[in-house]
């Protein structure tokens, strides 16, 4: 009768377990594509009509996931110009599968053309493969409380065999920091081509209630002690700074009105 109560606390222990197992989220393998659509001149209006009416559904309907649309706040990102987007495929080969659905897609050729009537409104169009990090949140379509949010997006690049070490200052230190002084992680993403910086660069999203709340925070996190010293300690270990010099980039961004993300 002795061993009951220590045969219960054991099979407590590994319900427990088994719990936090189940609990523990699944590795998100899903091929993130990051696009930058730059338009002709004037034609802005009628690439995001072109979106809101027609694009976003027909990528649905060929198992693209739309998760965020917007445009840059700042005229030196391209604000009147650009179209920046966030996609989801289910793998790499269903995006080259999905896209070429897409391109012969007699509605989407429709779309196109009538759009196109009085020139080409997309003057260029880049495209990035991402993959998502151990230590990003749960990516998908969210929206704010209070209104649309301002988003940045933030490019850093590391020296050659220091990205794990700028992933784990970013895991252990930074995504907390950046909770306690009010900034939201979004997602974080490692480009998946060689060439477009897969060993090198880190790709993030983070959310502000405004511009001058981002300012503000960006202010506060720069200025915590806590930072401050995991920043030097983590240099300190790696033998030197994380990125290269100018290697931060930051682009806010702005919420289409149709951005499933806001």
């Amino acid at each position: 009768m002795k061993t009951l109560p220590r045969l219960l606390t054991i099979i407590a222990a590994l319900g427990c377990t088994a719990l936090l197992h189940a609990a523990a989220p699944a590795a998100d393998t899903r091929a993130f594509e990051l696009r930058t659509y730059t338009v002709t001149p004037g034609n802005l209006d009628k690439l995001l009509a072109r979106f809101r009416d027609h694009t976003m559904k027909i990528f649905e309907k060929h198992g693209m996931e739309n998760i965020a649309y917007w445009v840059p706040a700042e005229a030196k990102d391209g604000a009147g110009e650009k179209l920046i987007y966030l996609i989801a495929h289910r793998s790499r080969e269903a995006a080259k599968a999905s896209w070429a659905a897409f391109s012969t897609d007699p509605e989407w050729k429709e779309a196109a053309r009538a759009s196109e009537v009085g020139g080409k409104i997309v003057a260029k169009a880049e495209s990035l493969y991402l993959t998502a990090t151990d230590f990003s949140p749960a990516i998908a379509a969210s929206l704010g409380r209070g209104g649309p949010r301002s988003f940045e997006l933030r490019t850093y690049t590391a020296p050659e065999g220091r990205l794990a070490a700028l992933d784990a200052r970013f895991r252990d230190h930074t995504r907390a920091l950046f909770t306690k002084h009010g900034i939201t992680n979004v997602a974080y993403f490692h480009p998946v081509d060689a060439n477009k910086g897969a060993a090198v660069t880190l790709v993030y999203l983070i959310a502000h209630a405004n511009r001058e709340a981002a300012k503000a925070s960006w202010a506060a996190f720069r200025a915590d002690p806590v930072w401050v010293a995991a920043k030097a300690a983590s240099e300190t270990a790696a033998g030197g700074s994380l990125t290269v010099p100018d290697g931060v980039k930051s682009v806010f961004l702005t919420p289409t009105d149709f951005s499933q993300t806001k």
